[in-house]
């Protein structure tokens, strides 16, 4: 057969899928100065093609099918895997009727559709309901798949192939940008481990199946394979949490110069899962960027939603750590839990300037189908289309908070972050006393400023 993958570039804003909140995806439709360039500077970053139809491109290679892709474009073919999508089903499921007019036989893949089955089913032959190889494995050996396809997670992960870029992704150069953690062109994600061990209510990266590793051998192996296959690279492992354990990651580190693969990398994982010299080690084996949740300043705030607080001093400690060593870091911040409030709002995005990490993420709290949160917070979901289910968009009553109040403050969050001059010398790394001293005298002019705008703001919002 002529196998048809295909990831669907998505339009209106910059769109994030596959394992994005755990394949749901994201997307940023610019509302204001800052987050119009905050887009644009995704769009030239961060754009990474799906693991999950490079794992598919392998079994169906192996099986000895031909695979082509496609990132929208109607291209001939026997059968078409389409990843799903929340934020862009729409899109997703106009191209597979438009497939299956062609006579071409239309699965889709990912937790949207296995979640909200009915948004897909009238343009598919066949869903897959699980992570999709167990299911793949059987349709590529030749069984007719339909309806809801059942497909059980794999155990042993090792077992897989390893995913075959070649049909989906071209050869490019990377050009290495000075302060940038990720390069432009020539990053490829690795998922070294699937799911989550952790419990956080909103987060859906638990849904769909357990959390399970790799051997640190097996991922070497594909760290190997593509540096002979593709050159040194950039990495993006898409694990949620990259260091839960400490000595697997030293393990890779230590394979990584052992093998002298001179790859750079960077990983998501939460602050309390490193330390001074685990970060040593993965930043000589190549790490150059990392991401974490912060999410609220608040710990009582986090524990209702089954998050585990850090301790304040142990993220500073990380953080300057980082700085030292010139690893770009990225935290991410929620606005609108249940006990939010505009101070306590302002009190988070304060946090955030002064913790400095290089760059932050600020989005609006999110009840994604099928998380425990969704189903806590389901009588006071106001929004009907689930492509608003962005994470920037208001989307349920807030106790406290008008829609109007949220979107306002999401946007001041990213205003106040990125519009002030110590946020430029601390990306170009720029440490003159003189300069910091002026700088940060600068900042304080216009965070006066702003905190008048805000208060302005707040009372019209309030009237």
């Amino acid at each position: 057969m002529r196998i048809v993958l295909a990831d669907l570039k998505g339009g209106d804003g910059f769109v994030s899928k596959d394992t994005v909140v755990g394949g749901y995806g994201s997307r940023l439709k610019p509302f204001s100065k800052v987050t119009r360039v905050v887009a644009r500077m995704k769009s030239g970053f961060h754009e990474l093609p799906s693991v999950h139809l490079a794992y598919a491109a392998a079994l169906a290679h192996n099986a000895h099918h031909q695979v082509v892709g496609s990132t929208g474009e109607l291209v001939e073919g026997d059968a078409a895997i389409v990843l799903s999508s929340l934020v862009d089903y729409r899109r997703e499921t106009a191209w597979a009727r438009a497939m299956r007019a062609r006579g071409v036989r239309v699965g889709f893949i990912g937790l949207a559709a296995q979640q909200l089955p009915h948004l897909f089913a009238g343009s598919a032959d066949f869903i897959v309901n699980g992570e999709p190889e167990a299911a793949l494995q059987r349709f590529f050996a030749g069984e007719a798949l339909s309806g809801m396809a059942l497909s059980p997670q794999i155990d042993a992960l090792d077992t897989l192939p390893f995913p075959r870029w070649k049909p989906l992704v071209p050869s490019r150069r990377r050009v290495r940008i000075p302060f940038a953690g990720r390069p432009f062109g020539g990053s490829l994600p690795v998922l070294a481990s699937r799911s989550c061990p952790e419990f956080c209510t909103y987060c859906p990266h638990r849904i769909q199946a357990g959390y399970r590793t790799r051997s640190v051998a097996n991922i070497l192996d594909e760290l190997s394979f593509l540096a002979d296959s593709r050159g040194p690279l950039h990495i993006v492992f898409r694990d949620p949490l990259f260091s839960q354990d400490r000595d697997r990651v030293l393990e890779l580190c230590d394979g990584l110069q052992s093998r002298q693969l001179s790859h750079t990398f960077e990983c998501e994982t939460r602050l309390d899962r490193l330390d001074g010299e685990l970060l040593r080690d993965m930043h000589a084996a190549g790490l150059r960027a990392m991401s974490f949740g912060v999410e609220s300043v608040a710990p009582a705030t986090l524990k209702k939603v089954g998050r585990r607080p850090i301790p304040e001093p142990h993220q500073r400690d990380i953080l300057q750590r980082c700085r030292e060593l010139g690893i770009v870091t990225a935290a991410f911040y929620v606005i609108g839990f249940a006990e939010d409030t505009w101070d306590s709002i302002g009190a988070t995005i304060d946090y955030a300037i002064d913790l400095g990490s290089t760059v932050a993420q600020f989005k609006i709290l999110t009840p994604y189908p099928g998380t425990p949160l969704f189903k806590r917070m389901q009588p006071a979901i106001t929004e009907t289309d689930w492509e608003r289910f962005d994470g920037f968009t208001p989307t349920f009553t807030h106790p406290s908070l008008t829609h109007a109040e949220m979107r306002f403050l999401l946007g001041s969050a990213y205003t106040q972050y990125y519009m002030r001059p110590s946020f430029l010398t601390n990306y170009l790394r720029i440490r003159a006393p003189r300069v910091r001293t002026f700088v940060l005298a600068l900042d304080a002019r216009v965070r006066r400023r702003h905190a008048r705008e805000v208060a302005l703001m707040e009372r019209s919002l309030s009237c």
